[in-house]
């Protein structure tokens, strides 16, 4: 349900003295118009660290026949390039069997994952984001460009992620409205996922909108609710 993993990239909007230390957000997922979840989600930096919490959790028909809390964390290093993830979790409360850790070896450039009480060592590139920290790490460094490619993990591989830039329309949300740059993702295949991001250029790039559809045509709209930056 987690949606806000599939999306990347803009132009860092804020100078680097006013970006926050501090984010709490909310956001409604929908699909059709339905409420069907609500992501409650916060970012803490200390000193030369982070905190990244989210948690997504069932609500309306859904919660009828799946009634699911999944917990996502990143924790990691602030340096010149942004954020460094070291520590990714996912943790479902219905399934603890779809349980994720994944630990960054940055020193050897390697991921290590635990999932279904299998562990593997996978190659770690260079810049390689999580599904958490890639929403924050153009708060923090900025890739510059009309497109965008970087390594993504969800804990179990990596992946490469290429995002074009498409325009920046005035996006309304119950959040309010915001100044956007709008990126979706390129594609090789009908196989694989669509996604695009709406990133808030004069509120420090934060995400307020996420729409993601797979190859079966299942679509869900991650928009903003609610955010305080400190």
């Amino acid at each position: 349900m987690r949606v806000a993993a599939f999306a990347l990239a803009c132009l860092l909007a804020a100078p680097a003295f006013a970006v926050p230390t501090q984010v709490e957000a909310e956001y409604r997922i929908s699909t059709n118009g339905i409420t069907i979840g609500s992501v409650s989600e916060s970012y803490v930096r200390t000193g030369d660290t982070y905190r990244i919490e989210s948690t997504t959790r069932a609500e309306g028909v859904l919660k009828l026949f799946r009634d699911d809390t999944v917990v996502l964390l990143s924790e990691g290093r602030v340096g010149p390039g942004g954020l460094q993830p070291l520590r990714f979790e996912q943790r479902r409360a219905g399934d603890r069997s779809r349980d994720i850790l994944a630990e960054f070896d940055w020193k050897r450039s390697l991921l290590r994952s635990e999932y279904r009480g299998e562990e593997k060592t996978l190659a770690l590139p260079p810049g390689t984001q999580d599904r958490l920290s890639i929403m924050y790490q153009f708060m923090n460094a900025p890739p510059g460009g009309g497109r965008v490619r970087m390594h993504m993990s969800n804990g179990r591989k990596v992946d490469l992620y290429s995002y074009r830039k498409v325009d920046e329309p005035r996006l309304s949300t119950p959040a309010g409205e915001f100044d956007t740059t709008h990126y979706e993702r390129v594609t090789e295949s009908e196989q694989e996922s669509h996604a695009q991001l709406w990133l808030a250029r004069d509120r420090f790039n934060l995400p307020v909108r996420v729409v993601f559809e797979d190859a079966n045509g299942l679509r869900l709209d991650q928009t903003l609710v609610s955010v305080t930056t400190r």
